[in-house]
């Protein structure tokens, strides 16, 4: 939840290099203005999750708002909702161009169109809390539902629940590979789950005890990253072997993950008001321009720009050809 968010004192000097566990975690002080960022209108607006749509177009959610917000043609757009937002963690963009969010407030998952139509499919649960959300090839919604400890799917209209086999679960995080197979991270279980297109499923122990598994993400060879909160850790589940690396001295605050199609990996680092870069093992950051940066949730478009939500009022992003430099 975001109120487990602290912001901690910013302690790395710019343009230090640091031994973490084995990794070496470079700073690196990109000029501010090579970073495009787009400030909320409202001083109350707090942007939470961020995607990327085919068309070109970035969308985000806003707490306390009653709008989901677009970014078009360098402008930023408000399409109203009839509902404040309250914890909006899930989005996600469809191929026809609509984007998919949780709706907590109405106890639903709604779908919002290019033209601003919103259409909302309610749960039946009367207490609701929700996770992280992704579309399938498909073209179903699956997202973290911690309410019924598990994962749900909904599809044309439908929702099926699948039970997770785990006595603690605490579903959060969810990715989706290209043939359909779901990933999710269990924070409470401090597992994997993998449930597969044919409705099986199986859950992974991660080796690292109490790390509180967050934000996942799939590349294209198949790995299987994620974040640890509180281990301070980048992990990896690739061929069933665990992998991790340390993303510093000091807990950065990990939130948000994305795979450009180059494989690197991005996160955010809210207590660095940073970005995170992973490459062959190695992490490198790029410090925000402002030392008060919270980014939340990332993605990266299809021309490999990396975007940002940063809850303290901000949409950024941080060009292809700085996000690709050596």
């Amino acid at each position: 939840m975001l109120a487990n968010f602290k912001i901690g004192t910013l302690t790395a000097a710019l343009g230090i290099a640091v031994l973490a566990g084995g990794a070496l975690l470079l700073v690196r002080a990109v000029p501010e203005e090579k970073f495009v960022e787009y400030r909320m209108d409202e001083p109350q607006d707090a942007p939470i999750a961020i995607a990327a749509g085919i068309d070109g177009s970035i969308w985000f959610t806003i707490d306390h708002a009653n709008a989901i917000g677009r970014l078009r043609n360098g402008r930023i757009e408000r399409l109203p909702t009839s509902s404040r937002n309250i914890e909006p963690l899930g989005l996600a963009v469809a191929a026809d161009g609509s984007a998919w969010y949780t709706d907590l407030a109405a106890r639903a998952i709604a779908r919002i169109s290019s033209v601003g139509e919103i259409a909302r499919f309610v749960l039946d649960t009367p207490i609701t809390r929700l996770g992280r959300l992704v579309i399938a090839p498909d073209g179903a919604a699956w997202f973290a539902d911690p309410t019924g400890y598990g994962l749900s799917k909904l599809k044309d209209g439908v929702f099926t629940r699948y039970q997770i086999g785990s006595a603690r679960g605490g579903p959060y995080g969810v990715a989706v590979t290209a043939d359909g197979d779901i990933w999710a991270t269990l924070q409470n279980g401090n597992q994997l789950l993998h449930l597969a297109v044919d409705g099986t499923s199986r859950t992974f122990d991660l080796p690292r005890g109490g790390a509180v598994p967050t934000d996942v993400a799939v590349g294209s060879d198949g790995s299987v990253w994620f974040l640890q909160f509180r281990a301070n850790r980048i992990g990896r589940f690739k061929d069933g072997q665990f992998s991790d690396v340390e993303a510093g001295p000091e807990n950065a605050g990990l939130s948000g993950i994305a795979v450009a199609p180059n494989d690197d990996v991005w996160f955010g680092m809210m207590r660095r008001a940073s970005l995170g870069r992973l490459r062959n093992g190695h992490i490198e950051t790029f410090a925000l321009p402002r030392d008060n940066a919270r980014p939340f949730s990332i993605a990266v478009d299809r021309d490999g720009n990396v975007w940002y939500a940063d809850i303290s009022g901000f949409v950024g992003m941080l060009p292809a050809r700085h996000a690709v430099a050596p």
